[in-house]
């Protein structure tokens, strides 16, 4: 065969394979992140903020706020927050606007904390004299103020007189006006009996949550007022909620049942609820503490079980 054709061949065959090749390298590259995902990585959930106050005791409300979930957060009566703040609608606060949360006075007591202190007992009454006069006395006002009542012995013994009251037993008595200083006098007590089923975790769970049956009894945990009974808090349903001092509340939340009302003086281990599911998936008692406002782990405060 003529060697010229075969050299023409082969060039022309040389060339093809090159063009190939140049298109391979020339092909474009598609960027990974450039190609849409069908499952998009979700973003994590923003962390909400507490509420605070500022230096003065003021707080500005944040949309979703209610005057209820305010005073809860700040632990104080939503009736004092309505006196304080002069507020002729207590549901109708706009975002943006400036309350007071806390009294406008330091040191003065807030007037719901509790009822009037307990009452000191009557000083006893004075000996009368129990030895018989001698002669008469002339008329003085100090003679008539010690005779004997009309027609009473000269020789009567006087009464025996009231034995000094005994030291006050532990805890706070109902009704009775505690201060913060007074915070580890409180007893506590389980507020149900159950199995615990969520524990404290500050930003996930504000207080424990305990298994249950429909209409199981819910008591308070310590003496106290009741500051609050209703469905008025989103995410508690029927709660009651316990002030027991200055800086201390209780709330028993998803209740059933409320058969106590806002104002009532409540002691350690009262029925004050009966267990439901309101506002919550299951049968179980929601509880909280709050010190300040702020919730606490409950079992800093309960005894062991």
């Amino acid at each position: 065969m003529n060697q010229a054709p075969r050299i023409a061949l082969l060039t022309l065959a040389l060339g093809l394979l090159a063009g190939c090749n140049s298109m391979t390298r020339q092909a474009p590259v598609v960027e990974r992140a450039a190609i849409p995902s069908s499952h998009p990585r979700p973003t994590p959930a923003a962390k909400v903020e507490e509420p605070k106050a500022d230096d003065k005791g003021m707080y500005t409300v944040r949309r979703g706020d209610t005057l209820l979930r305010i005073a809860f957060d700040f632990g104080q009566s939503y009736r004092d927050i309505v006196a304080w703040n002069n507020l002729a609608d207590p549901d109708d606060i706009k975002v943006g606007q400036t309350l007071r949360v806390e009294p406008p006075e330091k040191g003065e007591r807030s007037a719901n904390v509790q009822t009037a202190p307990v009452p000191m007992p009557p000083p006893a009454a004075p000996p009368r004299k129990t030895t018989p006069r001698a002669d008469k006395q002339p008329y003085t006002e100090g003679a008539v103020a010690s005779a004997p009542p009309s027609g009473a012995r000269a020789d009567t013994v006087a009464p025996t007189p009231a034995p000094a009251p005994s030291a006050p037993s532990a805890g706070i008595a109902t009704g009775s006006i505690v201060s913060a200083n007074d915070n580890e006098k409180l007893s506590w007590m389980w507020p149900a009996d159950g199995r615990i089923v969520a524990t404290f975790d500050e930003g996930r769970n504000k207080g424990i949550d305990i298994a249950g049956k429909p209409g199981q009894a819910v008591m308070a945990a310590g003496s106290g007022k009741v500051m609050y009974a209703g469905s008025g808090i989103r995410g508690y349903g029927n709660l009651v909620i316990v002030k027991h001092s200055n800086s201390l509340l209780s709330a028993y939340a998803h209740n059933r049942k409320i058969v106590v009302k806002e104002g009532d003086n409540v002691s350690k281990g009262q029925i004050i609820a009966e267990m439901g599911d309101s506002d919550a998936d299951s049968v179980k008692l929601h509880f909280e503490i709050r010190q300040q406002g702020k919730p606490v782990d409950p079992s800093r405060f309960l005894p062991g079980r």
